[in-house]
C-alpha cells in the first residue's frame, strides 16, 4: 500500500489555502487510499524568532483543525513532530549527506536571508538546514508520495536527491518519494495581493481567510478582494491574477472548473458574492467540528499520544537502518538484544 506523509507548520493560524490546497484532499482521498501520516511539524517553527507559548498553542490548534477537517485516527496517523525523536536523529545523518550548495539554493532560504541582510541582521542556522529536517520527515517513514503545494516541490526534490545519494553510497535504505498535488487551487493566493500565496505566517490582514474566521469576516474579506482592470469576467492566471484567484477558489469550493465558471458571470460583484458564500459553506462543518473538539481536549491529546507511538514504530526501523548503513555503532542495548535472540 502506498505510504503518504505530509504536515503543517504551526507558525500561524491555518488558512483557506491550507484547507483547499492540502487538508481537504488528505481527508477525502489520501487517508482512504494510502497508509497516511499527517504531522504538525513544530520543529520547523523554531527556525525563526518565535514565542514559545504561541508555538505550543498553534501546534495544538493545528492538530485540532486537522481532525476537524476530517482526518480520522482510525484511518491515518496524526501526530506532532517533536514527539517522535526519529526526526531529529535522522536529520543529522542526512546533513552528513547533503551539501552546503544545495542548502543555499533553496528559494525560501535565499529570500529570507536576503531580507534579513537588508535589515542588517542574519537568519538562524536552522533556516539553512531545515530542508534536511524536512527530508528526514519524509524519508523516515518510507513515504512514496508527499502531497504539497508548488512552493514546497523544491524541498521534495531535495529529499529525492538525498535519498538517491544515500542509497548509492551506503546501500539501499530509503524509498525515493515523489511530490503530488491537486489540480485545482493547489496554491490559493492572497486576496489583496493575488500574485503572493495566502500564507499563514503573514501578518493578520484582509487578504487572508483563516479557517476559524467568523462567516461575516469571511464575506467581508472576499468582497474586498483585489480584482483586475476591465469589466469582463475571464480566467487568465497570468494577465488577470485577481479574478483567476477568485475563480479557482470558487471552483475548489463547488467542484467546478475555473474557465467554465468565468462564463457564468457578467460582473465582479456577483462572482465575489458567490465565492464568499461558497467559502463560508465549505468552512461551516470544519468550524463546527473544531468547536466540538475544543470542548474535549482529552480526545485530541489521546489522538496525538497514540499517533506518536505509531509514528515512532514506523520510523525507527528505517532510522536504525540508516545509522547502521552510514557506519554508526549499534547501541549496547541493541547488540545485547540481538545476541539474546540469536541464542534462543
Amino acid at each position: 500500500m502506498t505510504r503518504v506523509f505530509s504536515g503543517v507548520k504551526p507558525t500561524g493560524h491555518l488558512t483557506l489555502g491550507n484547507y483547499l490546497g492540502a487538508m481537504r484532499r488528505w481527508a477525502a482521498v489520501d487517508q482512504h487510499e494510502a497508509e497516511a501520516l499527517f504531522c504538525v511539524v513544530d520543529l520547523h517553527a523554531l527556525t525563526v524568532d518565535h514565542d514559545p507559548a504561541r508555538v505550543r498553542r498553534l501546534s495544538r490548534q493545528s492538530a485540532t483543525l486537522l481532525l476537524a477537517a476530517g482526518l480520522d485516527p482510525e484511518l491515518c496517523t496524526v501526530f506532532v513532530q517533536s514527539h517522535v525523536d526519529e526526526h531529529a536523529r535522522l536529520s543529522y545523518v542526512l546533513e552528513c549527506v547533503a551539501t552546503d550548495g544545495e542548502m543555499r539554493r533553496m528559494i525560501q532560504y535565499k529570500e529570507k536571508a536576503a531580507r534579513e541582510q537588508r535589515r542588517g541582521g542574519s537568519v538562524r542556522l536552522s533556516l539553512l538546514t531545515y530542508p534536511v529536517l524536512m527530508a528526514a520527515d519524509i524519508l523516515a517513514y518510507g513515504a512514496d508520495a508527499v502531497p504539497v503545494g508548488e512552493d514546497q516541490r523544491q524541498h521534495v526534490e531535495l529529499a529525492r536527491d538525498i535519498a538517491v545519494r544515500f542509497n548509492q553510497r551506503y546501500g539501499h535504505t530509503f524509498v525515493v518519494p515523489r511530490a503530488t498535488r491537486p489540480a485545482v487551487a493547489a496554491r490559493v493566493m492572497n486576496l489583496q495581493d493575488p500574485v503572493s500565496k495566502m500564507g499563514k505566517s503573514d501578518d493578520v490582514g484582509p487578504g487572508i481567510v483563516y479557517l476559524l474566521d467568523e462567516p461575516d469576516v469571511v464575506r467581508k474579506k472576499v468582497m474586498r478582494a483585489v480584482t483586475d482592470s476591465g469589466r469582463e469576467v475571464a480566467y487568465d492566471r497570468e494577465a488577470r491574477p485577481g479574478l483567476a484567484n477568485l475563480l479557482e477558489i470558487l471552483a475548489a469550493c463547488t467542484g467546478g472548473d475555473p474557465e467554465e465558471l468565468a462564463g457564468a458571470y457578467t460582473s465582479y460583484g456577483d462572482l465575489k458574492k458567490d465565492t464568499a458564500e461558497a467559502v463560508v459553506e465549505v468552512l461551516r462543518p470544519l468550524r463546527k467540528r473544531h468547536k466540538e473538539l475544543c470542548a474535549d481536549p482529552g480526545y485530541v491529546e489521546g489522538v496525538l499520544r497514540d499517533g506518536a507511538a505509531r509514528a515512532r514504530g514506523a520510523a525507527r526501523p528505517t532510522v536504525d537502518a540508516a545509522y547502521r548503513a552510514i557506519g554508526l555503532l549499534p547501541a549496547v542495548e541493541e547488540v545485547a538484544a540481538a545476541g539474546s535472540v540469536s541464542r534462543v
